[in-house]
């Protein structure tokens, strides 16, 4: 408390606090949603050099659209600080690469 009798926060905004959830559990990784594995999954076929041409070009930009679905997810419903951080630099990054 505080000289007014206030009750003050006293959480900390340290290290532990971008990687933990709402429950104070350790999350920086998880199992791979649907977005992430359609993005890796265009990557991966990307890299193989099996697709030439207007589907490449396709396959490209599903896998950005992709990645733009997976980082507005996080931005949103993010399980700590850091994901959503993450989820904006990732959308950040698509949007000027998609539009700039």
């Amino acid at each position: 408390m505080d000289d007014s009798g206030e009750q003050v926060s006293t959480k900390s905004f340290g290290a532990r606090w971008w990687i933990t959830d709402r429950c104070g559990r350790v999350v920086v990784a998880q199992f791979p949603n649907p977005a992430i594995a359609v993005w890796l999954f265009s990557l991966v076929v990307g890299w193989t050099g099996l697709l030439d041409g207007k589907r490449e070009d396709t396959l490209e930009l599903v896998g950005s659209g992709a990645l733009v679905v997976w980082a507005l997810d996080e931005l949103v419903r993010g399980s700590s600080p850091l994901r959503r951080l993450l989820g904006a630099v990732v959308l950040g990054f698509q949007t000027i690469r998609l539009f700039g």
